[in-house]
């Protein structure tokens, strides 16, 4: 697979660490479609096709063009990222392999699989930011059903929600069976942890030292377990103009001002198809991040509420929504997918 180029910063455009640079919707943009679009989704209190929409921010070309928000939100308000934060957790996995501290491709560091003739004891980073460990783990957030992240986030996982999900045998063998797992994501953040022996206020300093900080993420507040595990799988709460500095930093292959703060070739792994079992019918999954919402060569990071962040290299564009649209999916995509639309 041929992945579209990685634009970069233009020039003369400043990096938005301190204050985003503003400009103006280009001329080609379809505003009767996009002011129509807009009107669906701002709707009081809410849309029926498109639940609430809290935040959309859009940035092209390294400036912020449009920026529209609800009654009762705006641009110094945090949102939840829900499982947004499974993509900045492969941007931290990608700082250490960086600093020659994490290697994808070994063993992970596990301890509930160090016993002898374990099989899950040879099960990769690679594997767990795939989503095809094997592992068993029900991501299901009706609490009628069954579901093991129900448990791992406000049950009795809740305290160590890394030790909850690595204590699941496997169900499928390894690289044989993609499943989506908030479980695994909280794995891979331990394994962030113990990489550099960094937890709770330690490991959020070196969050804020390596990639809020340097991004200007001012409102970035992560949250952690009592073991000291960030909560990788679903929690960091942002401002939208900060969730859109993530995306840039994606949009412009993991460089920001000059400064490479990703490996070279990590955000081409972040959007290489993951192979996947048939019969799917979601989105294609690359490593922690999601592929193709907003037409082929499109990446995202999405949150179980609709909250997105889609990064569209061939328009140089990042889309940040942020709302309540849980039961809504599709339509949400959909309308995504028309707004990134209005720009081609």
């Amino acid at each position: 697979m041929t992945l579209p180029p990685l634009p970069s910063q233009p020039a003369g455009v400043a990096w938005p660490t301190e204050t985003w640079p503003t400009g103006q919707l280009p001329q080609a943009v379809a505003k009767p479609a996009l002011a129509k679009l807009l009107a669906d989704a701002f709707l009081e209190p809410s849309s029926e096709a498109l639940g609430e929409t809290h935040a959309l921010v859009i940035v092209q070309g390294g400036r912020l063009i449009l920026e529209r928000y609800a009654d009762g939100y705006g641009p110094e308000a945090t949102y939840p990222s829900w499982s947004m934060a499974k993509s900045m957790t492969q941007a931290l996995a990608g700082m250490l392999v960086l600093d020659g501290k994490l290697d994808v491709h070994a063993p992970a560091d596990v301890p509930e699989w160090s016993a002898d003739g374990d099989p899950r004891g040879a099960l990769t980073l690679d594997l767990l930011l795939r989503m095809s460990s094997g592992l068993a783990f029900v991501e299901d957030y009706s609490p009628e059903n069954p579901s093991d992240v129900i448990a791992m986030l406000f049950g009795e996982g809740e305290k160590d929600v890394a030790h909850y999900a690595a204590d699941k045998p496997l169900a499928h063998e390894p690289g044989s069976f993609w499943s989506y797992s908030s479980g695994t994501t909280n794995i891979v953040s331990r394994c962030l942890s113990r990489a550099i022996g960094k937890y709770g206020p330690d490991f959020e300093a070196f969050m804020r030292e390596r990639l809020f900080g340097p991004l200007g993420m001012t409102s970035a507040t992560p949250k952690f377990d009592a073991a000291g595990t960030f909560i990788g799988s679903s929690y960091c709460f942002c401002s939208a103009r900060d969730f859109a500095r993530f995306g840039l930093l994606y949009l412009r292959d993991g460089v920001w001002d000059g400064k490479r703060l990703l490996p070279e070739g990590w955000v081409d792994y972040a959007r290489t198809p993951t192979p996947r079992q048939e019969g799917l019918d979601d989105l294609p999954y690359g490593a922690h991040w999601w592929m193709e919402i907003a037409g082929p060569g499109s990446f995202s990071a999405n949150g179980y509420e609709g909250q997105f962040t889609i990064v569209v290299p061939e328009l140089d564009l990042v889309l940040v929504r942020h709302g309540k649209s849980e039961a809504m999916k599709d339509n949400v995509r959909a309308w995504l997918k028309a707004v990134v639309d209005c720009f081609r």
